[in-house]
């Protein structure tokens, strides 16, 4: 891909390759690579991994084993790195390759490449640790371990390649959350520029129109939507933060992006609008910039697909499949799902983990077992004198895992994978492990709901800095108290329906009603330990739900 092309991809369409390099010391001239570790993220997410000793043609020092554990014993029996140049090169292909000290880790597979006399290709590169120098002066160390602790991410195997390449794809996937919320940054040439731009602890701003100054001397230090205005009134521009006042800050600073700084030369005005939390600003902002489609916004302008896993509950032994619709025809619905992928990643993980059909209709009634039965992945529902109580409890355990419980679903895998390695049967082990990899990857985009969103009646409560936002998901639609949304009236109405048995406010949901859906639980997922989740079934009266809320 031409340099060009690369740096006019957007964010959420590039693909990076995560590089870490274990050695057998410091220098990529005299030393060598003993264990290499890849992170493929695509479309920001973490598609798959790669991990392989590799034999120095040495011995591994004994105070490298004292830093990584890993032993000569563990590398000897290893072929060199010659022999993984093909599928080294296969897995990074056209990513962008990327370390947290990228001059280490490149350095060292440069030489290792020009040394075994193979042509180095010449990747693009990012650098988390240059990234953390411009994100957190006021980290005293930018080392992964600091960074890791300051975004508090999960450190599992330190200072083994693939541990540390999979917590590097997890701070930089943090990074750009951050970079996209308050330096606007939205392309990977933008992404790549800011690593090289020098930054300071505070970093100066200047205002110079008078009416812009007072409009940004009014900025709460909370969370919110803000818009540009030009000479003429007309929103130009629109976004949310969690911090109104320090993210539009950063339009008018000196290292600010391209992009925001024609933003701030064009604006006259400023407008915002308060939240209570930043997932209602990420609604409002979404909302907003449909209704007036700012011509400086690039993305919201349209609604994206949502897909769903939908459970065939209409039929006696129910089959999971993946679809775009979602509809209240006596069938249950998980999700939305933002990507075609996602959806496809779970229902990929079901099939493996847990016996339930994925014959189509048409075998199905052909009432013979097959293969998968004897692979112990289905437990043969279509024979005659199927058990439909066991049925029911392995689909149990599979809407249990769609809800977020996911430790049954490892357990299992791990004892059928300790089972086949006992059994020598080492090609289905690792395909059973590839698939723990896939789950633990997948973890992260669990529901926090205990019930198909087509059955939700729920009350959320998200914990905001001054005061809390409330959403009710009912019926497949999701309305806000709050701030912002003006939705009080209906949210109260919706409410006591409810407890009166007179519910039927709505007809249908629109691509609205989805959106919302996905923005909320997609938010929900990743912000746990703030939401209160209440289910309506559970109360008898508005009133005692309210008791319980306040506690």
């Amino acid at each position: 891909m031409k340099d060009l092309e690369i740096k006019s991809v957007p964010i959420e369409e590039a693909e990076f390759c995560v590089l870490d390099v274990e050695t057998t010391g410091t220098s990529a001239r005299y030393h060598r690579v003993i264990e290499i570790g890849m992170v493929q993220v695509k479309n920001l997410e973490i598609k798959k991994t790669y991990r392989q000793f590799i034999n120095p043609g040495a011995p591994v020092p004994s105070v490298i084993t004292g830093i990584t554990g890993i032993t000569t014993a563990d590398v000897i029996n290893e072929p060199p790195f010659e022999n993984f140049v093909p599928e080294i090169t296969d897995f990074i292909g056209h990513s962008i390759l990327t370390a947290h000290n990228y001059t280490f880790d490149h350095g060292f597979l440069r030489e290792e490449f020009l040394r075994n006399s193979f042509e180095f290709p010449g990747y693009t590169g990012l650098c988390t640790l240059k990234l953390a120098r411009r994100l957190f002066p006021e980290l005293p160390s930018k080392s992964l371990g600091n960074v890791t602790s300051h975004l508090s991410v999960v450190h599992k195997n330190v200072h083994r390649a693939l541990g540390d390449a999979l917590v590097t794809a997890k701070i930089l996937l943090k990074m750009i959350d951050i970079l996209r919320e308050e330096h606007h940054i939205e392309t990977l040439g933008e992404l790549l520029a800011f690593q090289n731009t020098p930054g300071g602890r505070s970093g100066g701003y200047r205002i110079t129109k008078k009416k812009l100054a007072g409009d940004f001397a009014s900025l709460p230090d909370g969370p919110g939507v803000y818009f540009f205005k030009n000479a003429k009134d007309k929103i130009y521009y629109i976004g949310k933060a969690k911090s109104l006042i320090r993210r539009v800050k950063n339009y008018f600073s000196e290292s600010a992006a391209r992009k925001a700084k024609k933003i701030s030369v064009k604006s006259s005005r400023l407008g915002f609008i308060e939240t209570n939390t930043e997932l209602t600003a990420l609604i409002a902002e979404a909302e907003l910039i449909k209704k007036h489609k700012p011509p400086m916004n690039t993305m919201l302008k349209k609604y994206s697909g949502s897909h769903f896993i939908r459970v065939s509950t209409t039929q006696e032994f129910p089959k999971l499949g993946q679809t775009q619709k979602f509809d209240f025809d006596g069938n249950d619905y998980f999700g939305p799902y933002s990507k075609r992928d996602t959806a496809a990643a779970m229902l990929n993980i079901i099939d493996k983990t847990f016996a339930v059909r994925e014959c189509t209709e048409k075998d199905f009634r052909k009432g013979k077992r097959c293969y998968l039965a004897d692979l112990k992945r289905c437990i043969a529902p279509c024979e005659n004198g199927a058990d439909s109580e066991m049925y029911k409890e392995e689909l149990c355990k599979v809407y249990d895992f769609l809800s977020g419980n996911n430790q049954y679903a490892v357990n299992r895998l791990l004892e059928k994978m300790k089972i086949l390695s006992g059994e020598q049967k080492y090609e289905q082990a690792a395909e059973v492990r590839d698939t723990v990899n896939l789950l633990m990857n997948q973890l992260n985009r669990s529901s926090i709901l205990a019930e198909p969103v087509n059955r939700a009646k729920v009350l959320i409560k998200v914990r905001g800095a001054l005061e809390d936002d409330f959403l009710l998901l009912i019926e497949g639609k999701v309305i806000i108290k709050g701030k912002a949304l003006n939705e009080d009236k209906l949210f109260e109405t919706a409410l006591d329906d409810y407890f009166s048995g007179t519910l039927h406010l709505f007809k249908g949901i629109d691509d609205k009603d989805l959106e919302r859906m996905k923005i909320m639980l997609s938010w929900l997922v990743k912000n746990r330990t703030r939401v209160s989740i209440f289910y309506l079934e559970n109360y008898s009266s508005k009133e005692e739900l309210e008791k319980k809320i306040i506690k």
